[in-house]
């Protein structure tokens, strides 16, 4: 999976969010705010992760077990494909 072409991940004071850029924004009307988990996850798929290593990502930096890991994950990616951020 991967992150379409024009979204960037950007921190703005406190708050990160996803802003679309050039045909994006056609699509795509708005920002997406994430929190602190979100941010990590989204780093983490621009980086090429993949599910399994997006409950990676969690479970280094969070006491979370690696079931509610890949689900939240699941959650995450679905969320994405939802408002059309994956390709």
């Amino acid at each position: 999976m991967k992150i379409k072409e024009n979204f960037a991940l950007r921190q703005v004071a406190d708050t990160w969010v996803v802003l679309p850029l050039g045909a994006a924004t056609v699509d795509f009307n708005g920002m997406l705010t994430l929190n602190e988990t979100g941010a990590l996850l989204w780093q983490t798929l621009e980086k090429g992760g993949d599910r399994e290593m997006l409950a990676d990502a969690l479970t280094a930096e969070y006491e979370v077990e690696r079931s509610t890991a890949l689900s939240d994950a699941d959650e995450f990616i679905e969320k994405l494909k939802n408002i059309g951020c994956l390709e």
